[in-house]
């Protein structure tokens, strides 16, 4: 039975892995897949721990891809490349400072609007503000005005880091948000794209770290199955992160954000109807 328990954890972290880089929303994905994938004898405490706590593979994922890039210590960098780096990680800090300030809603937002109708309403309002502006720029010929990361200027990091707090609504996608406000700020899909992957390190890290410390706080301890299926989950997180961020990365340089809006509308109205039809079954 046990061995059914570590393939749930292989298929929480291939969606932790494919829906935390692409704007479809994760929780959204993870809300559904709880609905019909359940470990069994797992506490509500572990399994809001599990959900948080797998992002690190993700997030690792990142790290991996952008080492260099983000490494300001990397040997042969010369002055002008580690300027940039630490110019980077200035407009990510910039840009995480709105959530630092409301992070403490996060809870409240949790307790209130993390259910399927709600994830549900936010998956079809942003698949519809995808569609909207990717038709707008291309009815009005508009051309995005930022085109290199090392150009975005801290008011836009600031910006874009101000739609990343709308994703404390379960089903937005941090990264969807992120990406909304960079197209409404008139950032190229390929920078807001990127961008939107190093914000997630402050992010991740800072929320897994939270969900460790109440989980401890509330007395509760990792047995060593619970462990050990986090880290396969996690694992698996980061494998499939390698191959969505790079995937993402390609994508963007020749499409649109059109199918992904297409795409939440499609989940969102599934997602909905579903939770009407559970009112009378």
């Amino acid at each position: 039975m046990y061995f059914i328990e570590i393939l749930k954890s292989i298929f929480f972290g291939i969606v932790e892995g494919i829906t935390e880089w692409l704007p479809i929303s994760s929780t959204g994905h993870l809300i559904l897949v709880e609905e019909f994938v359940q470990y069994k004898d797992q506490n509500e405490a572990f399994m809001s721990m599990f959900n948080v706590v797998i992002q690190l593979g993700a997030i690792l994922a990142v790290m991996v891809i952008y080492f260099n890039k983000l490494n300001p210590f990397k040997p042969g960098k010369n002055k002008v490349e580690v300027r940039r780096t630490w110019q980077l990680w200035s407009k990510v800090f910039v840009a995480t400072l709105p959530l630092l300030l409301v992070f403490k809603l996060d809870d409240w937002f949790d307790a209130n609007f993390h259910n399927m109708v709600s994830v549900a309403i936010m998956l079809i309002i942003y698949g519809v503000a995808f569609i909207y502006l990717e038709k707008r720029n291309k009815a009005q010929a508009i051309e995005p005005t930022v085109t290199e990361l090392d150009k975005l200027p801290y008011k836009t990091a600031l910006y874009i880091g101000l739609f990343q707090v709308l994703a404390l609504f379960p089903g937005t996608s941090r990264s969807g948000a992120t990406i909304v406000g960079g197209l409404l700020n008139g950032t190229s899909r390929s920078v807001v794209t990127e961008f939107t992957f190093y914000l997630g390190i402050p992010v991740m890290f800072g929320a897994s770290a939270l969900k460790i410390f109440k989980f401890i706080k509330a007395g509760q301890l990792l047995s060593i199955g619970q462990l050990f299926l986090l880290l396969v989950a996690m694992g698996v997180a980061f494998a499939v992160s390698m191959v969505a961020i790079r995937f993402l990365t390609s994508y963007v340089k020749k499409h649109d954000f059109t199918l992904f809006g297409k795409y939440r509308i499609v989940l969102g109205s599934v997602l909905l109807l579903y939770s009407f039809v559970r009112l009378f079954v």
